[in-house]
């Protein structure tokens, strides 16, 4: 019952609206080494660089509303919390190694691309 009332204060005080400022960002597109052109792939590079900075931008923003929740924000807010935290990370981790591993396919599909 407390969690109920601290979500609807939440709502009325319109802490909520931070909250939904955190915008996640989009997933980008990473072309498939075997077949990308060298202009895809750094492209494909640059698209990273900017998603990671958006991501980068999204983890603050959650984090600081974890710390505007304080210590006595319910359990299972924080919970939320950690949860869209850590996603974040592990999307971050697979979009890396995603791009990674299509970059490795593109020199291995292009052995004289250098």
């Amino acid at each position: 019952m407390n969690t109920l009332r601290f979500l609807i204060l939440l709502c009325a005080s319109g802490a909520t609206t931070s909250a939904l400022a955190c915008e996640y960002p989009p997933l980008i597109a990473i072309p498939a080494g075997e077949d990308a052109t060298m202009e895809e792939l750094l492209t494909a590079q640059a698209d990273v660089r900017t998603y990671m900075a958006a991501m980068e931008t999204y983890l603050t923003c959650v984090n600081d509303e974890l710390a505007a929740a304080g210590d006595d924000a319910p359990a299972e807010y924080k919970a939320i919390m950690f949860s869209r935290h850590n996603a974040a990370v592990e999307e971050m981790e697979a979009v890396a190694a995603d791009f990674n591993t299509e970059v490795q396919a593109y020199k291995e599909a292009n052995p004289d691309a250098g």
